[in-house]
């Protein structure tokens, strides 16, 4: 039922947890002397812009962890410590970043804003872009209705589940280096005319796994069989009919053509899961070269199948 920071808190402290009560304030003296702090938790509480002071992180010259999940604010406070590395603040009603937000959080690493109000227009150009540290961004559950642009160079995690997403831009990947590895779009809006080949230019090196079930995709998305280092797909719970022979497994040469040199081998995918089931797929009339390049069958899954 803790309404306030307790005061006179031990300066040797490095973690303190104050979820779930009824914090409403945090003046600029409520964390003061806590030098050592590396871990705050304030979630679940009654906090927000309006009552967090913009220097009452300031004392903390440690800290790298900071949770404030499931309280008020509308946008992200002021003030972050130099030092932080995750932040979380799912659960709240933040509906802008502004280029200021993160100027000073150079080492910010892990940025969780899942569950609030977040259009792409009200994601200012410079509010992240040259973050180098940050690799992970989660925004879903948002208002977005495209992939946002301006992401951090650095990113190698962006999760954009349950959105209205209609459309990956183009090159909107381009900039990143090293690129992109784990992009999470399931429940979203995708349609075919949503995706195109340069839609994913610039992570077609470096992409891990791709999640794009429970879309409205007609096809399966060209570039997937550029894809080098792709180890999971999924495609599961959209509007597929069938599996071209080159949209997933690049085309072979003739067999003739070939011997068995090592360039062969590698043209083998690195793809393990191929998620397909749920969707209007006639088994019976894929080619058997559709999933060629994948090394073992057990590794895709097709079934069960919606009917017409």
């Amino acid at each position: 039922m803790l309404v306030h920071i307790p005061s006179e808190l031990p300066s040797t402290l490095e973690e303190i947890k104050i979820n779930d009560n009824h914090l409403h304030a945090i003046d600029e003296d409520g964390l003061k002397d806590l030098k050592n702090l590396i871990t705050l938790e304030l979630e679940g509480n009654k906090l927000s812009e309006a009552n967090v002071s913009p220097l009452a992180f300031s004392p903390l010259k440690s800290l790298s962890y900071l949770r404030l999940g499931r309280n008020k604010f509308r946008i992200i406070p002021q003030g972050l410590p130099t030092t932080l590395e995750e932040l979380y603040l799912e659960n709240n009603q933040i509906e802008e970043v502004s280029e200021i937000c993160f100027n000073h959080t150079r080492n910010i690493n892990v940025i969780v804003l899942k569950h609030n109000k977040l259009e792409e227009h009200r994601i200012a150009p410079l509010a992240w872009i040259n973050q180098e540290n940050l690799e992970s961004i989660d925004l879903s559950y948002n208002k977005l209705y495209h992939v946002p642009s301006y992401l951090p160079k650095s990113l190698l995690h962006l999760i954009l589940v349950g959105n209205q997403i209609e459309r990956i831009p183009g090159y909107v990947f381009g900039h990143m280096k090293p690129g992109l590895e784990y992009l999470y779009l399931s429940f979203n809006k995708l349609t075919d005319d949503g995706i195109d080949p340069v839609s994913f230019f610039g992570a077609y090196h470096t992409l891990r796994e791709l999640f794009l079930d429970h879309n409205e995709l007609k096809s399966v998305p060209f570039g997937i069989d550029e894809m080098r280092k792709l180890r999971f797909l999924r495609l599961n719970n959209n509007k597929i009919r069938t599996v071209p022979p080159e949209r997933i497994c690049k085309a072979h040469l003739d067999d003739d053509v070939h011997d068995n040199s090592e360039e062969e081998e590698n043209e083998d995918s690195r793809l393990e899961h191929v998620h397909l089931e749920n969707n209007y797929i006639n088994t019976r009339q894929l080619s058997p070269h559709a999933f060629s390049c994948i090394r073992s069958y057990c590794s895709v899954v097709l079934k069960p199948q919606k009917s017409k």
